[in-house]
This record gives structure tokens, C-alpha cells and sequence, in this order.
């Protein structure tokens, strides 16, 4: 059942407690059937409030920094990853206390931390690039010409591989099976000489496997293709896939402002602080009930509240004229979003609430002026 939006506060990001069991079902059954391990890349997703959830489908997470893989030591308690493109020095050691799979990104890395950090008990790996082209734009892009993230092969031949347990090969973001096959296949090519000595290979993310289109059954049989051949764990690592299609973005109009061109309708949400994909990437948000501009007999430009003249989500056509108070749903909102919001003019940051299988919303967490404060000095 869609959740009641009139017993939900605006602005607020509700998660739907039922569509985000559907996609750990998916998830669970790739890894019961290919014998694989996915983790939780709390990249995309780190919404700690439904950890104890996740926990029941995810044995783990992955962090890109000390204080992700501090999140999911203290809220999760599973298996505990990271990887970073470059690590501190004042941070290594409390790095080393909280994780037990640990990866560089680069020769140089490894050979200046690897060391203490097999004397720690780390398993350890090495971040590889093999240079396929399945994401369109560069800014998601980890294999662009150029890109910092990872080793080409080129750039491995003869180093010292004593002591590694693992590749990680992390090109992808939000891909279908096709390029989940192909980044298996590219791998397999270009380093199939390392990894008799390997005890686990790690796919990363961006493998939508929850989305509609995502042949399933086909990353199963290539998996334990893979694992029959080479005998070493596999790992996955979605962020995305996890919290895909799983909650919206409730909003409320402001005010209408009238312009020389379209009116604007003011919204309690910003752009650059709450949706910042949509001036980054960019791309447009759906919106229930919404068409595209002159679909529908209103149309009407969205903006935010902050200062920034630019802070505008699109333009939207509705079948009645909006009005303040009018509700807007953005949909798909909870993955890549949430992580990237910041409190950009001191504008008031959306709720986090849950809409629970038994139709109860749970109001999670309120943001006030003190999170504000507290940012700066």
C-alpha cells in the first residue's frame, strides 16, 4: 500500500520499509544461488536507522573513509571494508582497528602502508582498473581516460604481490547485467595472471541488479562461472542497487512567483543542498502525477529556497494549478541523494522517516539550527 503522504511532514525523505525488503530479497537470492558475498556501500546508502534491517539479507559494509567505516563498525557489525584513494597517516591506525578488509588504490599506497597493515591482520587488496567504457558520463565514470581510481595492469607487472588477498575491480554505476558481464569478462583478460593467488576478487558496485531490467539470472551463471574456474570468493558492493526505487522525497509548494516567462513555484527544499544531481549531473527528477513542461494544462518552474539563482529542479506541467501547501512527491530519492545533502544557506533539511509494512510512518530524525551550527565554527 503507497504510503499516506498526509501523515508525513514536509520536507521530508521517507524511506518505504516493504520496497527496501523487495530489493534485499533480490540481493539475497544472488547470493544464495552464485554463492557470492554483497556488502553495502554506505556511499550510496547510509541510512543507519534500517541497519539492523539489512543485517537480516547483508552480511556487511564497505566504507570510503574513516568515518563511514566508523558508522558501520558502531551500527552495523558485520564485516567491515574500505577502500580510499589515498589514506592518512594520522588515520591509519584507527583504520586498522575497525577494519578487517582493507584496499589501495594504487602501487605506491600499497607499498607505503601494506606492511603494518598485514602485521594488523588485515586482509588486503589492491584496487584495479581494467579500462572498459559502460558509464556514459565521466563524472561517474571510474574508468575515464585518465581516472585516478585504480591500477592497470600495465602498471602491476612486477610488483612485489606478497602478502595481497585480493583484487578489487569497481567500474560500474548503475549498470545492467550486460556490463556486469562485461566488467567479469575485462577482468578475467587483463589479470587473470594474478589471481590464482588471490583468496576473494571484489565486483564493486554499480550493478542495479534491483532494478525491473536486470536479467538476474544471467550474473548468477557468469558468477559461478567465475568462481568454478578460479576458486576464490567473490564480493559485491552496491550502494545504489540496495536503496534503489525504495522512497520519495515529499515536498510542499511556498509560494508562486510570477516572471517574465513560466511562474516559478517555490518549494521547502533546495537543489544544491537536498537533490544535488540535479545541477551536477544534471538530470530530471520524476514527480508523481507530474508531466513534462506544457504536457499537462499548468506548467510551472520549481525552484528552491536558497540564494542561489540557479537553484532550480526543472520545469513540470500538473492537471490543477499549484498553490502553497500544494504536496509534491519526488520519487526515487533515497539512494545518492541523502548522502550528498548539505545545509547550504542554513536552509532547513529535509526529515528522514520510515513508512513501515504496517502502514505507520516513524519519524527517524529532525534536523534544527544546532546540526547547522555545529558544522562550522
Amino acid at each position: 500500500m503507497s504510503p499516506d503522504i498526509s501523515k508525513v511532514p514536509s520536507p521530508c525523505y521517507l524511506l518505504e520499509e516493504e520496497k527496501l525488503i523487495a530489493n534485499l530479497k533480490v540481493l539475497n537470492r544472488v547470493q544464495d544461488e552464485a554463492d557470492c558475498t554483497i556488502i553495502l556501500a554506505l556511499k550510496g546508502f547510509s541510512m543507519w536507522a534500517v541497519f539492523p534491517l539489512v543485517r537480516q539479507y547483508l552480511p556487511g559494509c564497505t566504507a570510503s573513509s574513516l568515518y563511514e567505516l566508523q558508522l558501520s563498525h558502531e551500527k552495523f557489525g558485520g564485516e567491515n571494508h574500505i577502500y580510499s584513494a589515498a589514506y592518512r597517516e594520522d588515520e591509519f591506525d584507527e583504520i586498522l582497528g575497525l577494519a578487517d578488509h582493507l584496499v589501495f588504490n594504487s602501487v605506491s599506497q600499497w607499498q607505503k602502508f601494506g606492511a603494518t597493515a598485514l602485521k594488523a591482520g588485515a586482509s588486503c587488496g589492491l584496487r584495479v582498473n581494467p579500462g572498459i567504457a559502460e558509464v556514459a558520463t565521466d563524472l561517474y565514470n571510474p574508468c575515464f581516460s585518465g581516472s585516478r581510481l585504480g591500477i592497470r595492469p600495465e602498471h602491476l607487472a612486477g610488483v612485489d604481490m606478497t602478502g595481497v588477498q585480493g583484487l578489487h575491480a569497481h567500474a560500474l554505476c548503475e549498470n545492467l547485467a550486460d556490463s556486469s558481464i562485461t566488467l567479469i569478462d575485462a577482468f578475467e583478460e587483463k589479470f587473470a595472471a594474478w589471481i590464482p593467488g588471490l583468496k576473494w576478487v571484489n565486483f564493486g558496485g554499480g550493478h542495479l541488479m534491483t532494478h525491473a531490467d536486470y536479467d538476474v539470472d544471467k550474473l548468477i551463471k557468469r558468477i559461478k562461472d567465475f568462481r568454478t574456474r578460479w576458486g576464490v570468493k567473490v564480493y559485491f558492493e552496491p550502494g545504489g542497487a540496495i536503496a534503489w526505487r525504495t522512497g520519495t522525497l515529499v515536498t510542499s509548494v511556498l509560494d508562486i512567483v510570477p516572471t517574465d516567462g513560466l511562474p516559478v513555484a517555490i518549494l521547502d527544499i533546495s537543489a544544491t543542498a537536498h537533490m544535488p544531481d540535479v545541477l551536477e549531473m544534471p538530470y530530471r527528477p520524476t514527480i508523481t502525477g507530474a508531466g513534462e513542461a506544457s504536457e499537462k494544462a499548468y506548467t510551472y518552474r520549481l525552484g528552491g529556497t536558497s540564494c542561489l539563482a540557479g537553484d532550480v529542479i526543472g520545469d513540470y506541467a500538473f492537471d490543477e494549478p499549484l498553490q502553497a501547501g500544494t504536496r509534491l512527491v519526488f520519487e526515487d530519492m533515497i539512494h545518492y541523494t541523502m548522502v550528498k545533502t548539505t545545509m547550504f544557506n542554513g536552509v532547513r533539511h529535509p526529515d528522514i522517516g520510515i513508512w513501515h509494512t504496517d502502514n505507520s510512518f516513524e519519524l527517524v530524525r529532525r534536523f534544527n539550527y544546532e546540526d547547522f551550527r555545529d558544522r562550522l565554527s
